[in-house]
């Protein structure tokens, strides 16, 4: 029975695998890895069924997922794979390779904490890990918003001026296993919005052999990696063109790389990913009703990193908050260092404060962002900002020790 066009209640990994089918993927590579193996099951289920016209190979490891949709993708196929975790670096390899080669894989990343010690938890240390392969990066707060920017992604990552792999990250339970209402679009509509994908320049072909990824030399290999920079940037430009455009056919809009709730008044703003940023969205209201002049901007796509529109958003502002759900160690979290990039050459920059918290799955409510963010301002506004970055709801005997290192700089 088909479920196009109509609401499902279904979880956010239902809606990757549906999002693969719609998008009309030709081959899809398996290897199951919690909290991701219910993505490849059920597309498994809607191949056999016979209700998705694809070839499913079963592989015997993360990396050999990897290379079987890089072989595809290089035949000029539409290809679609998912991992989490120590499956994705396992992969990295090829995770590398797929970028270098061009090609506009599709992968779903069920965020999960990295061992040791083990955790099936959420955190995004393991995307984040992957930042500077030359995949597009995007992060998601809800199941609708991961089908929806599945679809999106493929018209970005396809077109001849980007060419270059992505990634949908969906926080690991929190959307992979929750079942929230999705409307599944008409196979008719996303043909319409997403056409069949052919490769503007090359693919493998009997009948006209090439290599590719073969040896570069030293005065050629630069120049490779600046096209990768170059193609990244210019995929900024796209993805809000690929958004507006999904809104006026679909009437849906989750924002371009960002997401800006209630930012033109505000006077400290909250930056955040993935479902932290759905919490920040009811932090915000409620910090409101208190008189506190707040906004939140979501950070979408983390690669490529929205530079310019951060500069717009927070040149104003008399602080910001970064939370950041994983670490770069002794450094601070991956979006607070984008962010004082961002800034840095910005006269009159506002103060940043940025926490790193929610790891290994540990809950993050409204409540603790705003416990975050009244104690960021109140630091900006004492002065007492006195470290790049700063832990947030540690154990009481961890955030002892925390405050005795503060106390001794």
């Amino acid at each position: 029975m088909s479920i196009e066009g109509k609401w499902e209640i279904i979880t956010g990994n239902h809606a990757a695998a549906i999002a693969a089918k719609l998008a009309r993927v030709k081959v899809v590579a398996a290897y199951p890895i919690t909290p991701q193996t219910t993505i490849v099951e059920y597309i498994a289920s809607l191949v056999e069924s016979g209700y998705m016209n694809a070839e499913y190979i079963r592989v015997e490891s993360e990396h050999s997922a990897m290379a079987a949709v890089i072989g595809a993708s290089a035949a000029g196929v539409r290809t679609f794979t998912a991992t989490a975790s120590q499956g994705l670096l396992l992969m990295s390899e090829v995770v590398h390779w797929a970028a270098g080669s061009r090609l506009p894989i599709g992968m779903a990343i069920v965020n999960r904490a990295v061992g040791p010690p083990w955790s099936i938890h959420v955190d995004h240390q393991d995307s984040m890990s992957q930042r500077d392969t030359g995949w597009l990066q995007m992060y998601i707060s809800s199941n609708q918003e991961v089908l929806d920017t599945m679809l999106m992604m493929y018209k970005v990552a396809e077109h001849p001026d980007v060419l270059l792999p992505f990634m949908v990250c969906l926080d690991g339970f929190v959307l992979s296993h929750t079942y929230m209402p999705v409307n599944i679009p008409s196979q008719e509509e996303v043909d319409d919005f997403l056409p069949p994908y052919k490769p503007p320049h090359w693919k493998l072909d009997p009948e006209s052999p090439i290599t590719f990824g073969n040896l570069a030399l030293p005065n050629e290999y630069q120049e490779m990696r600046w096209s990768m920079d170059l193609s990244m940037k210019r995929s900024l430009e796209l993805v809000e063109d690929v958004a507006e455009e999904f809104s006026r056919k679909f009437g849906r809009y989750y924002g371009g790389a960002t997401w800006k709730y209630k930012t033109q008044d505000a006077d400290y703003m909250i930056i955040t990913s993935g479902t932290m940023a759905s919490e920040a969205e009811v932090a915000v209201d409620k910090l409101r009703e208190e008189g506190m002049s707040v906004g939140l901007l979501k950070i979408r796509s983390f690669r490529p990193f929205p530079h310019r529109d951060v500069v717009e958003t927070l040149q104003d502002k008399k602080g910001v908050i970064v939370i950041d759900r994983s670490i770069s160690f002794s450094s601070g979290g991956p979006i607070g260092i984008e962010t004082r990039s961002s800034l840095y050459n910005l006269s009159g920059r506002p103060p940043i404060a940025n926490y790193i918290t929610g790891l290994g799955g540990r809950d993050v409510t409204y409540q603790d962002i705003i416990a975050t963010l009244k104690d960021g301002v109140g630091r900006i506004t004492s002065g007492r900002l006195r470290r790049l970055y700063y832990w947030f709801k540690l154990k009481p005997e961890y955030e002892k020790i925390e405050l005795s290192e503060e106390a001794a700089i």
